[in-house]
């Protein structure tokens, strides 16, 4: 019951078209945003949608340790359930830990290649096969493209979604499409590419490409306060 209140009530789905996911398999997102805007905090939010529906997913952290990301898990997810019996919280929440992998690397250190190694050897040794991946923290530099390339081909091959945050600075112009410069060289491959704009009370979620028509997307808001997804009719 309290599995199905929350994917019911996830403001995600209002993103999705209530019937549908935001991203479909074997595609990629992008959240934008910069520093310390709440990236990260909406990725987690994407995963436990994702884990609450029993599926698999594996979050690549390129910048915080296991313990942190860990953290901002059980942090996100206590907001979600606050309001409910700490007994049934505590039980989904162990119900959803075999679904989620967290793993890190240097920034220096990790590569598509290697990602992809891993990933089959989990999955050929029947550990743990994702349906999604976060990749947090992955440097949008020049050798990008041929590697993100590489693992669209992957991610598609195996139908498994995939997300990355990309950090943006303030000073920077966008193109004309409204893009960051750092993401023309490879924005066809994304299917959706959400931005995150502080307001005075609220952080606005606004979809710069997605795969409804018209990038239809209903808008939602980040809440400062506890980082979670609120809807547009919702009081922050």
């Amino acid at each position: 019951m309290l599995k199905n209140d929350l994917i019911h009530r996830n403001p995600l789905r209002l993103m999705g078209h209530e019937t549908e996911e935001i991203l479909s398999p074997g595609n990629f997102g992008a959240i934008l945003a910069r520093a310390g805007v709440g990236k990260t905090a909406l990725l987690v939010q994407i995963a436990l949608n994702t884990l609450l529906t029993d599926k698999n997913v594996l979050h690549v952290s390129l910048n915080d340790p296991v313990d942190k990301v860990t953290l901002w898990y059980r942090e996100v997810f206590g907001n979600l359930a606050k309001t409910y019996d700490s007994h049934q919280i505590e039980q989904l929440w162990e119900s959803l830990l075999p679904h989620r992998l967290i793993m890190t690397f240097k920034v220096e250190g990790f590569s598509v290649p290697k990602l992809e190694e891993r990933l089959t050897d989990l999955s050929e040794q029947n550990i743990f096969a994702p349906d999604m991946v976060i990749i947090d923290g992955l440097p949008f530099d020049e050798s990008v493209p041929e590697s993100l390339d590489k693992l669209k081909s992957f991610a598609g091959e195996h139908g498994i979604q995939t997300w990355f945050t990309v950090r943006t600075h303030r000073d920077a112009q966008p193109g004309p499409d409204g893009l960051p410069a750092m993401l023309a060289p490879v924005q066809e491959l994304f299917s959706v590419i959400l931005q995150l704009e502080p307001a005075d009370k609220a952080i606005n979620v606004r979809a710069l490409k997605g795969e409804h028509k018209a990038t239809e997307m209903l808008p939602v808001k980040l809440d400062p306060a506890t980082m979670l997804l609120k809807d547009t009719a919702s009081k922050v």
